[in-house]
């Protein structure tokens, strides 16, 4: 009962660190613009990914204030947290016996996957067949302009299989109605032509991983088609859940959905990190449902080095 009360203790004042330090990176780094990004996909906004590449990580309060507070040059206080993150992860492995964390999170469009051409090319190469007369340039151009406009159909875009969203930028992108392009379309993105893989050495990882205990999810905002998405990749069976925003009905940065991808697992948020590319999305909507989490293409730029950090060998 005693090695019960000191663990949780533990675990409370390794929470408790977790956040003060993820306080402490938010007052270091700006909050980023946001751009969209014309890829074809459903993660397709994005925040400039700006700032301070450092992960979540935890100390004393003592240490993450200083850090912050210090009159320091800013180069000088990001060298600290970054001493804090080996700090934190150490502390973590202490726990978990080698482990960092129980489970690990991944978003789909933009680090698991991305589409292997660019989304307007795509438009305008299926719509030369309907009349489509606009240059790449313009679908791009209006395309960026629509997908940031209020959705008022729904509080969500991807509601069930999207369709009246997407239907709505096709034609505003390329101002062709046929309902036989936009199915031509959508369809497409539903294959194996449309997406590959970010890292070729994801399936071995993740499979290492997996052998170690560590439990695995997508966490995505995306509309149904995403499974047809996974299985035409054959990279389904990789993952023990996939929470997807059509189906949880929250997008990311809402807490929400991280949270369900933590209870399909079994999991607790502390326990799990979040990867992926969108500083507002995957890592502060992460944070702010309190797992870990770490900025791809920043914090780590492959699965071989999200798994060490773990502390999974490859």
């Amino acid at each position: 009962k005693k090695r019960k009360r000191i663990l949780k203790k533990d675990s409370s004042q390794m929470a408790l660190r977790t956040r003060i330090i993820t306080r402490a990176f938010s007052n270091l780094t700006h909050k980023p613009k946001l751009q969209v990004l014309g890829n074809g996909s459903s993660d397709v906004i994005r925040a400039d990914p700006t700032g301070s590449p450092v992960s979540n990580c935890g100390s004393s309060f003592s240490t993450a204030a200083a850090a912050v507070e210090a009159p320091a040059s800013a180069s000088a206080s990001v060298e600290r947290l970054f001493g804090l993150v080996k700090e934190y992860e150490d502390y973590r492995r202490g726990l978990y016996g080698g482990l960092t964390h129980k489970a690990l999170l991944v978003d789909a469009v933009g680090t698991l996957v991305i589409p292997s051409q660019p989304m307007a090319q795509i438009y305008k190469q299926i719509g030369e067949k309907y009349g489509v007369e606009y240059s790449e340039d313009e679908i791009l151009k209006r395309y960026r302009w629509a997908y940031g406009q209020p959705w008022g159909r729904s509080r969500l875009r991807y509601v069930n299989d999207g369709r009246p969203f997407w239907q709505h930028i096709v034609s505003c992108s390329t101002g062709c109605s046929d309902s036989q392009y936009f199915e031509e379309l959508y369809n497409y993105y539903t294959t194996e032509k449309a997406w590959h893989l970010c890292d070729p050495e994801a399936e071995r990882v993740f499979q290492a991983l997996r052998a170690a205990g560590v439990k695995l999810a997508i966490v995505s905002n995306f509309d149904t088609r995403l499974r047809p998405v996974l299985r035409a990749l054959n990279c389904d069976h990789w993952f023990d859940a996939v929470a997807v925003s059509a189906e949880v009905e929250a997008e990311k940065p809402n807490p929400t959905i991280f949270l369900k991808a933590c209870e399909l697992l079994g999991v607790n948020p502390d326990d799990a990190v979040h990867v992926g590319d969108d500083r507002r999305n995957d890592i502060w909507g992460a944070r702010d449902a309190g797992c870990d989490a770490w900025l791809w293409g920043s914090d780590v730029v492959s699965f071989k080095e999200v798994a060490q950090r773990i502390g999974v060998e490859v």
